[in-house]
């Protein structure tokens, strides 16, 4: 079943992330990073079904080559907790093939980020056949229109003029510096240090304390640079992946499987899973059975009802029946509609149940999964401790065995990133939001296990009240035999169009958004194979035929003793 996972992280240096690692961990290669000297080798990491770059126009064409591209980001970039790349990991439809999905990938990213002017790499991953994924990376500095890196932030100077404070970036300060305005430095007033324009200082022939002018904590984004990183920009890209990979969906015939990037508190779902509410309830209605207990008191409630009103509406008919046509097809059509209703209802039931159990053993093997992953972080994470501390404790002059640790903390870095890429999809297929939440799977399984008991009970119920119904058209059937097998048959099916639409009315009454129209012609099927009582077409043509015949020579008969009068 598709579901929706889309993951946004930063990777950056004061994290202990590489640009060139991450890149080579995704695409399973061996890459270089100039910046450091570490050699990062993934060729033997298995489950790369696909990988490619994807460039603007404006970018080198040089870029193509992983290696060089995430290279050029490391260049530029010269702080040691600069943030190198965004990555997205997005779990892929298993409703869709391979090629669909590379389909869907360039699309998405084509529209999203190449055309806003990202550089982006992206490989498909899928180690156990059963989730399929992509990693995404893109760049997080804007490309001018030589394909040159632009500034993600420029410093921004407080400078002075006739008492007013005003930011400028350095090109702006130098076309502003005529006007008279002034960067500020510090200077001593005493024992103070106090920010103020040289030429004021000088007036009161204050000493500077340091060569540093005033500006603003973070300096001045780049607009674009500042988009990118908005909350507002990750609802869109969320909220474009859902309609791009539900169009897929679409194109496949499988509308069914629709995704919603919308959280659970929009979607009006209840984060904490209670008794009557949350995610046990949640997914028995998305696979179309009601969920929670109380909801199945009352549809129990509502069966019960019909069920008496059929019950009643036969009994009468019972009473009457003579060995007559009309009466015994009546009352044949008219059990004929309770068997409908009741094996649609055990039909409904089935599915459910069915649903259910694939629910808890998905459920069961996503939480075993899960437990096991946290199990594998927390070892990689000691591991990777250890060897932190076994590199400060290494001479610099060692720098041969300094980069094979460094290679070493890298690559665990980078499975652990996996990891938690692995743990938040899974989090998202159990429907939980945190690790807390996890805690509740045990009582959602119970929760299952006893809704699956309450349906095994009014699977047992209706399973009566067919066998009853069946009994009681045996002996309908056996009144009928000595009847006129044509004109039997055309009596039932005069009046059978309108007992089945009393069928469907009342179930669908009953069910509300939960009935399927599908389901209710399985049931017309079933009830027809229960009963085993096909009706003899050919006769009814046969009997159709010579009534007709028959009204034909009457009305000819009539006409000449008219013509006589």
């Amino acid at each position: 079943m598709a579901i929706y996972h889309l993951e946004a992280k930063v990777i950056s240096r004061s994290t202990g992330r590489s640009a060139v690692a991450a890149s080579a961990y995704m695409s399973c290669s061996k890459i270089l990073n100039d910046y450091d000297g570490v050699l990062h080798d993934f060729t033997r990491k298995h489950g790369l079904m696909w990988e490619h770059i994807f460039l603007p126009e404006n970018a080198p064409q040089e870029w193509q080559d992983r290696s060089k591209l995430w290279n050029a980001v490391e260049r530029t970039e010269k702080t040691k907790d600069s943030r190198l790349a965004r990555e997205l990991v997005v779990a892929l439809p298993v409703e869709l093939g391979k090629e669909q999905w590379i389909n869907l990938l360039t699309d998405y990213i084509q529209n999203n980020f190449v055309a806003d002017g990202m550089c982006a790499d992206v490989a498909i991953h899928d180690t156990d056949d059963h989730n399929p994924h992509a990693h995404i990376m893109l760049t997080v500095r804007p490309l001018d229109d030589k394909g040159k890196w632009q500034y993600k932030t420029e410093k921004e100077y407080l400078c002075k003029h006739n008492g007013e404070e005003k930011g400028f970036t350095a090109a702006e300060f130098l076309r502003v510096k005529a006007q008279g305005w002034e960067k500020q430095y510090q200077y001593y007033v005493g024992k103070k240090k106090v920010y103020m324009p040289p030429s004021e200082a000088e007036r009161h022939g204050y000493e500077r304390a340091n060569k540093y002018p005033k500006s603003t904590k973070y300096g001045r984004q780049n607009p674009i640079t500042a988009r990118w990183n908005s909350d507002e920009q990750l609802l869109t890209w969320r909220e474009n992946w859902a309609q791009t990979t539900n169009k897929y969906l679409d194109e496949a015939n499988r509308s069914d499987a629709h995704i919603d990037h919308r959280s659970h508190a929009a979607r009006g779902i209840d984060e904490q899973p209670t008794i009557h509410e949350g995610y046990v309830a949640q997914a028995m209605e998305r696979r179309g059975l009601i969920a929670d207990r109380c909801e199945i008191n009352r549809q129990i409630k509502a069966d019960n009802a019909l069920l008496r009103e059929l019950k009643a509406a036969f009994a009468k008919i019972s009473q009457a029946v003579k060995n007559t046509v009309p009466t015994l097809a009546e009352a044949m059509e008219s059990l004929r509609e309770k068997v409908i209703v009741i094996s649609y209802r055990i039909l409904h039931t089935k599915i459910g149940k069915r649903n259910i159990t694939d629910y808890v053993k998905e459920l069961k093997s996503n939480y075993d999964s899960y437990k096991g992953i946290v199990k594998q972080i927390a070892a990689k994470k000691k591991q990777q401790k250890e060897l932190q501390n076994q590199k400060k404790s290494t001479p610099v002059i060692k720098v041969i065995t300094h980069r094979e640790l460094a290679r070493r903390i890298a690559e665990l870095t980078e499975e652990i990133e996996e990891l938690k890429s692995e743990k938040a999809r899974l989090l998202t297929a159990m429907e939980r939001t945190d690790d807390k939440d996890v805690s509740t799977v045990n009582d959602s399984i119970d929760r299952m296990k006893s809704a699956l008991t309450e349906l095994d009970k009014r699977e047992e119920k209706y399973n009566a009240e067919l066998n009853t119904a069946l009994q009681q058209y045996a002996e309908y059937k056996e009144q009928a035999k000595d009847f006129s097998v044509g004109e039997f048959g055309k009596a039932r099916l005069d009046i059978r169009p309108d007992k089945e639409r009393n069928a469907l009315n009342q179930i669908s009454d009953s069910y509300g958004e939960h009935f399927f129209r599908s389901t209710f012609f399985s049931s017309v099927r079933d009830a027809d194979m229960k009963l085993d009582d096909n009706i003899d077409m050919r006769a009814v043509r046969e009997y159709a035929y010579q009534q007709r015949r028959q009204a034909h020579q009457q009305q000819k008969n009539r006409k000449p003793y008219e013509q006589e009068r």
